[in-house]
């Protein structure tokens, strides 16, 4: 078992139960569990020991963040010239097309490229929804990519089986045949699910959206993983994403979206969706009421112009929330500080289109609420940091990673506030800082008590030639 000291921290912020923020503190590890955590002079002597040491002076140490929403392959297609300025089913109409092309090695490559990006930006914990398998590529192709790299991985096994002449949004050429879906759905639960404290892989189940799939697809998705009791087989979907998604649930099932997943079995606290933008009062209080998770992406939301998701009513009401990049076509990019900063600024904004509201007061008096009134309150940089991190745990159900505590999976990631985008601003509040400046590259990334990303140069994989072999294959896939 190896051991690693992290020594003489500026900061470590904890994101524990009671939200500790320590100065000058250390953090002792051993084998992928945390040990101790304490104030430097405490834990000085394992310095002699530790089969490695971190010299973390000048460093914020945060938990390892948590993506809850990524689609990985589609790091091939970022700013494709042809959808740069199309919404959301737009945009799908004219990749869909494109991503037919996608080949196993390409799918091997380009979650490669992802993670990488999403460990130097200090995020340990990643999901990715692959719903899209032409040209023999299986979601084992993004599991072997994950364990090379050494990022923890929940893997859904996304699908699409209603195509374009059944009503559906996807051409009929890259959707599935739901028995098919479901035979390769049971192998993956059965071959590479854990369920332990520190697994690096999980399995969920993720039939794509609601106008690409069936009802029964959905009703026996729900039913299989629930069949594995006790596992923490997941279940994932988007939902609600933006008003044409709203009008093809009203117009083909009668009903909202969220009615739509209650119907299908698809509410509870095994379950989390992405976007839940157009998520309205009775929504929000059926996710409240059964603890249904939501996947917030900030930025996929504000380039597809979705539009702004009520996260803040969403949280106020006990819905879980964490935060994702979403796929890499539709952000552009996949750095989990810059998401988490982007969720900060983007509710803000929202407050203060809100229209006025009138409220009781405790007293029993009526006051009218103006959207500004809340203003930068509506979230915090410690809001923020915690969607990115606590969140995140929550919606992926993994309550051994998320917060720095004893017993916790060793995930980390360490910020170097000495650099430039940090002047004048860690001096005053390191935690703030993080989100309040320029989104920085981790120094420092950890995962599972192995260090992934040291001085900010990726330990497992050589970038330059991935970087290089990923655009071929990008070239390649779009017929330039």
């Amino acid at each position: 078992m190896t051991t690693l000291l992290i020594c003489n921290a500026l900061c470590i912020a904890t994101l524990d139960d009671t939200r500790r923020e320590l100065r000058n503190a250390s953090i002792y590890i051993e084998g992928h569990r945390i040990i101790a955590i304490a104030a430097a002079e405490e834990l000085a002597h394992h310095a002699a020991t530790a089969d490695e040491v971190i010299d973390a002076r000048g460093h914020l140490v945060t938990p390892g963040l948590v993506n809850t929403h990524h689609h990985m392959y589609q790091s091939l297609t970022r700013a494709i010239p042809q959808t740069q300025d199309a919404e959301l089913f737009g945009w799908l109409r004219g990749l869909y097309p494109i991503w037919a092309g996608l080949t196993p090695d390409m799918v091997y490559t380009s979650t490669q490229v992802a993670m990488a990006e999403l460990l130097m930006s200090g995020c340990t914990t990643s999901s990715d929804h692959l719903y899209i398998y032409p040209n023999g590529v299986r979601l084992d192709d993004s599991i072997a990519a994950a364990q090379a790299i050494g990022m923890r991985f929940v893997a859904t096994r996304g699908s699409m089986s209603v195509g374009q002449s059944q009503g559906g949004l996807p051409p009929d050429a890259v959707v599935e045949r739901e028995d098919a879906i479901l035979r390769d759905s049971q192998r993956l639960i059965e071959h590479y699910h854990q369920s332990e404290h520190g697994a690096m892989v999980n399995i969920a189940l993720a039939p794509c959206s609601p106008f690409s799939v069936s009802r029964d697809l959905m009703r026996v998705s729900a039913e299989l993983a629930r069949s594995y009791t006790g596992q923490g087989v997941r279940l994932h979907t988007h939902l609600a994403e933006n008003d044409h998604d709203l009008a093809y649930s009203r117009e083909k099932f009668g009903c909202t979206p969220t009615q739509y997943a209650q119907d299908l079995g698809w509410l509870g606290p095994d379950v989390w969706h992405a976007h839940c933008v157009k998520l309205d009062d009775e929504g929000i209080s059926l996710f409240a009421a059964s603890r249904t998770g939501v996947a917030h992406c900030p930025c996929s939301n504000m380039r597809l112009a979705s539009g702004i998701a009520p996260v803040r009513r969403m949280l106020d009401a006990g819905v879980p929330v964490g935060l994702g990049v979403d796929g890499s076509a539709s952000n552009d990019a996949a750095h989990m500080v810059n998401e988490a900063r982007q969720a900060l600024l983007l509710a803000r904004v929202g407050r203060a289109l809100q229209p006025p509201e009138t409220r009781t007061a405790a007293d029993g008096s009526r006051r009218t609420f103006f959207g500004c009134d809340l203003g930068p309150a509506e979230m915090t940089a410690r809001n923020a940091l915690e969607l990115a991190t606590r969140g995140g745990a929550e919606v992926l159900g993994r309550p051994d990673i998320g917060h720095l505590a004893v017993g916790m999976c060793a995930d980390l990631a360490l910020f170097d506030l000495r650099t430039l985008g940090f002047a004048g601003g860690a001096v005053h509040d390191p935690v703030g800082a993080l989100l309040f400046c320029a989104s920085p590259q981790a120094a420092y990334t950890i995962v599972q008590g192995r260090v992934v990303v040291q001085q900010g140069q990726l330990t497992t994989v050589d970038l330059g030639p991935l970087v290089e072999r990923h655009n071929g294959m990008a070239v390649q896939l779009a017929g330039i």
